[in-house]
């Protein structure tokens, strides 16, 4: 229950007048002691009252107490206290035992001290619980990884995506352990699909070992220039800041951007500075309007265009649905999930600026 304000005229004029300079000096000449202003006995049980639930609250109310605990846990984690943060997590869950976030948290804390079997504990109890906990199928599959049993880890991860296909983290695992496997085309589709999700995996991606079978791969280099690409549109336009912020080498950075130049999708220009003269990299001004590009200044970034092609992840939900619609054979689910692409106030404006050809297929 909340309090009301206290909106009393008598009130404020009390307290005004308690603290006018005429008659505190009245009171000081006189000696007579300060009366304290009288509240309403109604507002004054209220605000004890609802001070007194509020205590009461906290004291009874589980979620608040699992919660400090869950809370607790996260920051022990990230402090590497992990035995303190089993211990949080465990007592969360003696107040709730069915909070699948404690135990999901729980299983990774274990998964860190290399306590593979109680990590995987923690899984199984969240599978029963909900057996379709996208999340706990990658973190089992984690374990598997970890103990070198790729095709234990690869049932495990195709697993979390049938559970959420727009997991992109879960498809980055896919590609992993695909290309360690050395199943090459299965790795570089599942990798590209990550990328559609989240960009930030292709960086990921350049530096990663797990991907040593594939990197010779044409299509593995595609995804370097992809890397190339993004550093330029974040503002990074000499071959040095790029080498700097994703790792990669210097001669592989100049074959991506060469490949980009001969695609017309970047332009090279030479910059003078003092006697040197260094390359930039600029995104050619059709693309850049089309994807937006950052500049760098001297405090960040200082300005940033607005993207017109946005929220992927929702397009990719989107085409998720229909392919399960169409897979049931539900007609009409599918016409619904299909609007999407057809209404401007969703992406039926972006469809028919970039792909009108396909919009007027889908309609």
């Amino acid at each position: 229950m909340r309090s009301r304000k206290i909106n009393n005229k008598h009130i404020r004029n009390s307290i005004y007048l308690a603290k006018s300079p005429i008659i505190l000096s009245l009171r000081k000449l006189f000696k007579d002691k300060p009366k304290e202003p009288k509240i309403d006995s109604t507002v004054e049980n209220e605000i004890e009252f609802s001070e007194n639930s509020k205590k009461e609250s906290k004291l009874t109310d589980s979620d608040y107490s699992r919660n400090k605990l869950f809370k607790k846990g996260i920051a022990m984690m990230a402090d590497e206290r992990m035995e303190e943060a089993v211990q949080a997590f465990e007592d969360a869950l003696r107040i709730d035992p069915g909070h699948v976030d404690s135990l999901l948290k729980l299983g990774y804390a274990h998964f860190h001290m290399d306590d593979h079997s109680r990590a995987m504990e923690a899984y199984n109890k969240a599978h029963q619980i909900d057996v379709t906990n996208a999340d706990a199928w990658n973190l089992k599959g984690l374990i598997f990884y970890r103990q070198k049993n790729y095709e234990k880890a690869l049932e495990c991860v195709e697993k979390a995506i049938d559970s959420d296909p727009t997991d992109g983290m879960a498809w980055y695992n896919k590609a992993c352990y695909h290309s360690i496997l050395n199943h090459i085309p299965e790795a570089l589709d599942a990798l590209k699909r990550s990328i559609e999700i989240d960009v930030k995996n292709a960086k990921k991606a350049v530096r990663d070992k797990d991907f040593e079978n594939v990197k010779a791969d044409e299509g593995f280099r595609r995804i370097v220039e992809v890397v190339v690409l993004e550093s330029i549109r974040q503002g990074y336009h000499r071959v040095g800041q790029i080498v700097w912020t994703t790792m990669m080498g210097k001669a592989e950075i100049e074959d991506a951007a060469r490949k980009l130049i001969e695609k017309g999708l970047i332009i090279k220009n030479e910059k003078h500075i003092g006697f040197q003269k260094i390359d930039e990299y600029e995104i050619i001004p059709e693309l850049a309007r089309k994807i937006g590009v950052e500049k760098k200044g001297l405090l960040g970034t200082k300005k940033k265009s607005p993207i017109l092609v946005q929220h992927l992840k929702e397009i990719s939900e989107a085409i998720q649905a229909i392919r399960t619609s169409i897979e049931r054979g539900d007609v009409k689910e599918t016409i619904t999930n299909l609007d999407v692409f057809i209404d401007p106030a969703k992406k039926g404006s972006q469809m028919i600026e970039y792909f009108f050809e396909e919009h007027r297929e889908i309609r």
